[in-house]
């Protein structure tokens, strides 16, 4: 059984709301599902575990939030070569060009990334929480 770490930043709870189903889909995989908001937690903590999925939404021109996320995500760049990773987050405008350019990060500093990403415009609607369910249970399926 998989071991999966869920951590997130959110403003105004949309992406929270994506983690809690990540982390659901996790657990109806029959994997265990830590799930935090970032910062709760550490970039070690987060690295004991077999696979972690890290969500932040769209923040000013497409970049990620700079007061906490982007520092959690630099550090974790640092020390995360060969870790297994999924990436997800909501938007309000532009076309998802901050994800594109998270999961080019991520693989450039040697994460191993289940797709690239999975995004939301604004609240996630039933459809939307589905697919995070679904994007939980593919995320244990590539940490094993």
């Amino acid at each position: 059984m998989s071991k999966i770490f869920v951590a997130y930043w959110s403003g105004t709870g949309n992406t929270e709301k994506m983690a809690e189903a990540v982390a659901e889909g996790i657990r109806e995989s029959g994997s265990e599902a830590e799930c935090r908001g970032i910062s709760a937690t550490s970039v070690d903590e987060a690295l004991r575990y077999d696979a972690v999925a890290l969500g932040c939404p769209s923040m000013g021109a497409e970049v990620l939030e700079e007061g906490e996320m982007e520092p959690f995500v630099e550090e974790f760049c640092q020390k995360a070569n060969g870790k297994k990773v999924g990436l997800f987050g909501s938007y309000g405008w532009g076309d998802g060009e901050w994800m594109r350019n998270w999961a080019v990060r991520m693989r450039d500093c040697g994460c191993a990334l289940l797709n690239d990403g999975l995004i939301a415009h604004e609240t996630p609607n039933d459809g939307v929480i589905a697919e995070c369910k679904s994007f939980g249970k593919a995320l244990a399926d590539f940490a094993k």
